[in-house]
């Protein structure tokens, strides 16, 4: 009896475990199913597997392959992070500058080279329609119009704006000055750096985003560098990004009717042309390194700047005076290498030879060379001792002073070295 009771549980729990598996069945979609039946497959393997190791034998096809699979290069985001950092560090205070002049309006004038012929004779031919035609003409009457365009950027919040000095070399010209946000200021040239292509801008204006000047001094080769700038003077302010491939590089700048030799500038691969010219070269700071300045003509890829500390003590001497103050003795020269010693036949391989040129004379007049007894043909051999070479020209140690501050120059005459001491003049405005 109880046998019979026992059995009778069993069937009752496998037709409705039978039940449920058709139900099962019946509402679960296939693929679900097969997985099922896999997972519950290989679990019953697992215990029996020698060795587990994960992913072993999978092989996955360029398209099952998921972005978690390859994670981002770590790096290069951080690089990219800091290049959009700097720009957006910068950019408020990054200018355009428009140059504009008064020109010509050619009209459309009527002319007749045949006037002086019989009215009979211009009648037979129609009249004077026929004879007549139309040209440019200048009846007097001009227009202000924007000729050209450059970039600059705030180094003071009441409007002081560094530039190329070729970007504002027209004194005839009026500039104006856009601002980042579009606000658009008249500008005033406050100075021209004598020797080096630089300037400075002012607007009226305060509360100005100003820059972040770097150390230039600091620069290495390979490191970073972003140019921004009004590019081609069309585009607003524009971005390229490059590496330092040159330190200390000779060019010759030009724009409008100056053209200029600079020495000491830093050469780039960033993209400069002639509208981000006057705009920033920048690190991954955000930081100012130099202000673009040239490019070489029909070159790929070859940019210079020059290098923001020697802009800054124009920047100091503008809000100090209102002019630039740049020191001089007042001679010309000529570098004195080892080539040139031999081929010369002088004493020395190294220093600068007072020399005249087409330019003008060895010695210029009233200045303080000609006062401290300088003569054509001395060789300048060093400054407070620091000696003249390829690492230190005289212009550049020459710059390391005031004006009115009293320097010692080392020199070599008719092969005897004397000392004489120098006061530092204001160089004239070219």
């Amino acid at each position: 009896m109880t046998d019979n009771k026992s059995r009778k549980k069993f069937l009752v729990l496998g037709v409705a475990l039978a039940v449920l598996v058709l139900l099962w069945v019946l509402v679960t979609p296939p693929a679900a199913r097969a997985d099922f039946f896999t997972d519950f497959w290989n679990s019953l393997k697992k215990p029996f597997s020698s060795e587990e190791v994960p992913g072993a034998g999978e092989v996955k096809t360029p398209s099952e392959v998921s972005k978690k699979d390859v994670p981002l290069y770590k790096p290069a985001l951080d690089y990219e992070q800091a290049v959009v950092g700097a720009v957006k560090k910068a950019s408020p205070a990054v200018v355009s500058i428009t140059i504009s002049k008064l020109v010509p309006i050619l009209e459309n004038c009527r002319l007749n080279p045949f006037g002086d012929l019989p009215p009979e004779f211009r009648q037979f031919f129609g009249g004077d329609d026929f004879f007549e035609f139309s040209q440019p003409c200048d009846n007097g009457r001009k227009e202000l119009k924007e000729v050209g365009g450059g970039s600059g950027f705030v180094v003071s919040q009441n409007g002081l704006i560094l530039t190329n000095k070729h970007v504002v070399s027209d004194k005839t010209a009026s500039y104006t000055v856009i601002m980042n946000d579009g606000k658009k200021y008249d500008a005033k040239v406050l100075a021209r750096d004598p020797s080096q292509d630089l300037a400075i801008v002012k607007v009226e204006a305060t509360g100005l985003p100003v820059v972040d000047l770097g150390d230039s001094d600091t620069i290495q080769l390979g490191q970073s560098a972003i140019a921004i700038g009004n590019a081609l003077g069309e585009f607003g302010n524009t971005v390229s990004v490059g590496v330092i491939s040159g330190l200390g590089r000779n060019v010759t700048a030009s724009g409008g009717d100056l053209v200029e030799s600079i020495s000491g500038v830093i050469q780039t691969d960033a993209a400069i042309n002639p509208g981000n010219s006057g705009g920033p070269l920048l690190n991954l700071k955000g930081q100012v390194i130099g202000i673009n300045t040239a490019i070489v003509s029909g070159a790929q890829n070859i940019g210079f700047a020059i290098p923001i500390n020697r802009a800054k003590r124009d920047i100091n001497s503008v809000k100090a005076s209102g002019e630039i103050r740049v020191p001089y003795i007042g001679v010309r020269y000529i570098v004195v290498t080892p080539d040139v010693a031999k081929k010369q036949k002088l004493p020395v391989d190294y220093g600068v030879l007072v020399r005249g040129s087409d330019a003008g004379p060895a010695v210029q007049p009233d200045s303080p060379a000609a006062k401290t007894g300088i003569l054509a043909e001395d060789i300048i051999l060093a400054v407070n001792n620091k000696k003249i070479d390829a690492e230190n020209s005289l212009s550049d140690l020459i710059s390391k002073f005031n004006v009115g501050e009293v320097v010692t120059l080392k020199i070599n005459r008719g092969g005897k070295e004397i000392s004489l001491t120098v006061t530092l003049g204001n160089r004239p405005q070219s």
